[in-house]
């Protein structure tokens, strides 16, 4: 019980979180795919992201921003996700602390439902959780911070 009680007050609901340590460039590397993703440095509680997936001889793209849900000077944040230009899905912010993170859109028939960031020293782990067909699936990436452009070894 008291485990289940500092991890709430560690996981606090700041819906408004400072992401800084979101921002810059990570690469993860696997065997036949490459993943990069961009974060800018909050100006005025924007953040623009850009993915870009490398998976055998295709490629996909997703342009992301985290932003206040509205003018109000205190609304939430919520990460907007555009993957391949599709329409944009609005995840609002559900929880933060400490170089974490969790966004979480309101449909219960659409995956991802959440996505987590989480950050330790150079690496930024990512997560994407939900149904897909019935069944709970995820997909973790871990990243590398890496400088901007920069390319898998080949």
């Amino acid at each position: 019980m008291l485990t289940a009680l500092m991890m709430t007050a560690a996981l606090q609901a700041d819906l408004r979180p400072d992401l800084e340590w979101m921002s810059g460039a990570w690469r993860v590397c696997d065997p036949g795919r490459e993943v990069s993703e961009t974060w800018t440095t909050p100006r005025l509680s924007l953040m623009t992201g850009m993915t870009v997936t490398v998976l055998g001889d295709r490629v996909g793209f997703e342009h992301s921003r985290i932003a206040p849900t509205g003018p109000a000077p205190d609304a939430p944040l919520a990460y907007f996700a555009q993957p391949d230009g599709l329409p944009v899905t609005v995840f609002p912010v559900v929880a933060s602390g400490a170089n974490r993170v969790v966004f979480e859109q309101a449909a219960d028939d659409d995956f991802p439902k959440r996505i987590v960031y989480e950050r330790d020293g150079d690496t930024l782990y990512a997560r994407i959780e939900g149904d897909a067909g019935g069944e709970t699936k995820t997909v973790e990436w871990r990243f590398h911070k890496t400088e901007l452009n920069s390319r898998c070894p080949t």
